[in-house]
């Protein structure tokens, strides 16, 4: 039995999508994975230290603003909302 070209360039994709699926992921994109809990561990340590998800929409722009000012900001986003919402609420 014969097959025309593109049955054999479509096998030979097939194979190799196979082959890169088993393969996994590369060590030098997960090598911060490690040191990370999984969510479920996350969650039992947030709630440990009274942490509670909060979410909220907000326009982008604003969005974008609190992003910029994160960046600056030691403890990143959380803490920057932290404050935030304490000095509004004071």
């Amino acid at each position: 039995m014969s097959f025309k070209k593109t049955d054999l360039v479509r096998q030979l994709e097939s194979k190799l999508e196979g082959q890169r699926k088993r393969a996994g992921v590369p060590g030098r994109f997960a090598e911060d994975a490690a040191t990370l809990p999984d969510r479920k561990a996350q969650r039992r340590l947030d709630a440990e230290a009274g942490l509670v998800a909060f979410a909220c929409k907000l326009p982008a722009p604003l969005a974008q603003r609190l992003r910029e000012r994160a960046d600056q900001q030691t403890g990143g986003i959380n803490a920057l909302m932290v404050e935030l919402l304490e000095r509004g609420l004071a």
